[in-house]
């Protein structure tokens, strides 16, 4: 696998901060650089062979969680102010990133028998005020990074469950299938880590399918922008549409499928097709359950793996666990139908 595959994996697309940067807002163009910038910085540092491997044979750790202040400096664990078990400290961003890695830590090990992102203890490094108004988040192989926002636009990265769990579950990908970041396998990693915000936003939130918004980034819009959000599942296409940020690419159905060089061949666009897919499933059958044949899905799909692959794998996980009574019967035909509603 190339390194140039590996991911910079962030949570607002470039086209997003493009829009926003044309349009005069200072915070973007300075996010948009940044990211260029961590990418070639990432493609020069050779990731450790448990990258690419898959999951580590040995334990690294007990997934304890370390929060780094970067003083709104570009650098990551510029200070450690906060260790597994610490006392809280008056920095909001600190106390609330400290305890959604650990909902999404106690999501992967009591739901799905996982040990932190590796599945053998990784330590869950996460660095809150990172750079200066900088409007994004991104896993980048090792840690979490979380800009501030400007304010306007974005709030705090930090401070949002759906951005700390869409997030983390990239590192999961990297430790499992370990998907490409380019094209279909690219736009799988960002539908697995949109399926996981959503799924464990919805199980700390106490919420199902049905009462669910099926939003993400809804929590990180600003003053100006409330109310609208980053990606729709439910409707994808749908998130937003305005004199800022531009108008939602997503397409909902392969007929509108995006093959622009564009976002690496459109992993935040084209990911909208199996996004809207597990949303039919989930309504239909719960999204615990739909979550459970994913989650058994990403275990056996493989870097290059495009959306054909995964419909396949997914058909099959979901016959496994009617087997064994995991999930209800019918489950098969539900993710058989919820991807012939999109095209698949």
């Amino acid at each position: 696998m190339g390194q140039h595959h590996q991911c910079v994996c962030s949570f607002v697309p470039p086209f997003v901060l493009q829009n926003l940067a044309k349009n005069g807002i200072s915070g973007a163009r300075e996010s948009v650089k940044v990211a260029k910038e961590t990418r070639a910085k990432r493609g020069r540092t050779p990731v450790s062979i448990a990258t690419f491997a898959g999951v580590p044979s040995t334990p690294t750790g007990d997934s304890e969680r370390e929060i780094w202040d970067s003083g709104n400096s570009w650098d990551q664990r510029v200070s450690l102010v906060r260790s597994e078990g610490a006392p809280t400290t008056v920095d909001d961003d600190v106390s609330i990133a400290y305890d959604y890695s650990g909902v999404v830590r106690e999501f992967y090990r009591t739901i799905l028998a996982r040990r932190s992102i590796d599945n053998a203890g990784l330590k869950l490094i996460t660095n809150v005020h990172f750079g200066a108004s900088y409007m994004n988040a991104f896993w980048d192989g090792d840690e979490m990074t979380y800009g501030d926002g400007d304010g306007v636009i974005f709030t705090s990265f930090a401070r949002s469950l759906d951005v700390s769990a869409h997030e983390l579950t990239h590192g999961v990908t990297q430790f499992t299938a370990n998907l490409d970041y380019e094209g279909q396998p690219g736009a799988l990693n960002e539908h697995f880590s949109d399926v996981f915000g959503s799924a464990i936003t919805q199980y700390h939130n106490k919420q199902d399918a049905g009462s669910a918004d099926w939003l993400i980034g809804d929590e990180i819009m600003g003053p100006t922008l409330f109310g609208e959000a980053l990606r729709s599942m439910r409707a994808p296409g749908t998130a937003y549409d305005n004199h800022l940020m531009g108008q939602d690419p997503q397409p909902d159905h392969m007929s509108n499928y995006f093959t622009g060089p564009e976002d690496h061949y459109g992993v935040h666009i084209n990911s909208g097709i199996p996004n809207k897919a597990f949303y039919l499933a989930a309504t239909s059958i719960g999204t615990d359950k739909a979550l459970l044949i994913w989650y058994q899905a990403l275990q056996k799909l493989w870097p290059t793996a495009n959306f054909a692959d995964a419909v396949q794998v997914l058909i099959e996980s979901a016959r496994t666990l009617v087997k064994t009574k995991q999930v209800p019967l019918g489950s098969t035909q539900v993710v058989r139908s919820a991807f012939k509603a999109v095209g698949l």
